[in-house]
Parts: C-alpha cells; sequence; structure tokens
C-alpha cells in the first residue's frame, strides 16, 4: 500500500466522521432548538444550520464516494472481474461489503429526500404552522433513520476490516 492509499483512507474516514457526526448533532442536540418559543427565529436558525449543512454533508458524500471507488481499486475489488467473480458475494467478505454498499446507497437516498425535498419544503412553510410542524417532523424522522443506518454501517465497518485483516493474513501464510 502506498502513501497515497493511506491519504485516500484517511480523507475518507474524515468524511465519514464529519457526515455521521453531522447527522448524530442534528438528530440528538439540535432538537432542543424547538424550545426556542419564537417560531420565525426558529425556523431561521433551522433553515440556516440545515443550508450550512447540506453543503458540507454533500461535499462530505462525494469525497466518501470518490475515495470509497479509489480503496476499492486500490485492493483490487473493483470492477466485474471481482463483482462478476462466482461466488464473491457468497463470501464474508463480499457479504459486507454488500451490505456496506447497500446501506450507504441507502443513506444517500434519505438524505437526498431530506435535504431536497422535505427540508425545502418545510422552509417555505409558515413558520409554526401545522405544516411546517409536520414536515419538520417527517424530516426528524429521516435524519434518525440515517443516524441508526450509519451506526449500523460502523458495525459493518469493523466487520468488514477484521474481514479484511483476515484474508490478509491468510496471504501471509503461505
Amino acid at each position: 500500500m502506498t502513501n497515497l492509499y493511506f491519504i485516500v483512507v484517511t480523507v475518507h474516514v474524515l468524511a465519514a466522521i464529519v457526515w455521521l457526526g453531522g447527522m448524530i448533532f442534528f438528530a440528538l442536540v439540535a432538537p432542543i432548538l424547538r424550545q426556542i418559543e419564537d417560531d420565525a427565529f426558529r425556523a431561521q436558525l433551522f433553515d440556516r444550520l440545515g443550508r450550512r449543512f447540506r453543503v458540507v454533508g454533500w461535499v462530505c458524500i462525494g469525497a466518501m464516494v470518490l475515495t470509497g471507488v479509489e480503496q476499492l481499486r486500490a485492493r483490487g475489488w473493483w470492477g466485474t472481474d471481482v463483482w462478476g467473480a462466482e461466488g464473491f458475494w457468497s463470501t464474508r467478505l463480499g457479504g459486507a461489503l454488500r451490505w456496506k454498499l447497500a446501506i450507504v446507497a441507502f443513506m444517500i437516498v434519505v438524505q437526498g429526500v431530506h435535504d431536497f425535498w422535505l427540508g425545502p419544503a418545510a422552509g417555505r412553510t409558515i413558520p409554526g404552522s401545522q405544516a411546517a410542524g409536520d414536515l419538520r417532523v417527517r424530516a426528524s424522522w429521516l435524519a434518525r433513520i440515517n443516524a441508526v443506518a450509519a451506526v449500523l454501517l460502523v458495525y459493518l465497518l469493523a466487520y468488514l476490516l477484521l474481514q479484511l485483516i483476515t484474508w490478509l493474513l491468510s496471504f501471509a501464510g503461505t
């Protein structure tokens, strides 16, 4: 493995930390903003936080996709030779990778719905209205669902790393 590979992994991990940390912040900390009584001020605060994190989050998602593809390529796990190989997806490594990719795809879709549909729709409603409240509740549930998926993703990452170590060690003994 080269220094470039370690830089790619570092960028991937840092982008994941920022993205997942931001989601966890919004799911666990930002709800305290509901205690602000001024509806217009509360809505403006959520809107500004959401807009800022939307940019940060999508930059992180882009970085994770690019660095993730590079990691797969560098390990020799990218392309039809591997993905189309008989039995690859039924191995522990292939199964863990399949689940990780599926969860990442799910999280990106949920994030897109949250960021480009529910969030903006909530921002266009009258602060304090029933419609605004309903949209914000839906958006907050999507954020929580993504946070739970993120925890599952971290678990799978740990599993995938253990499988990688086992796979690498199998070559050391030959």
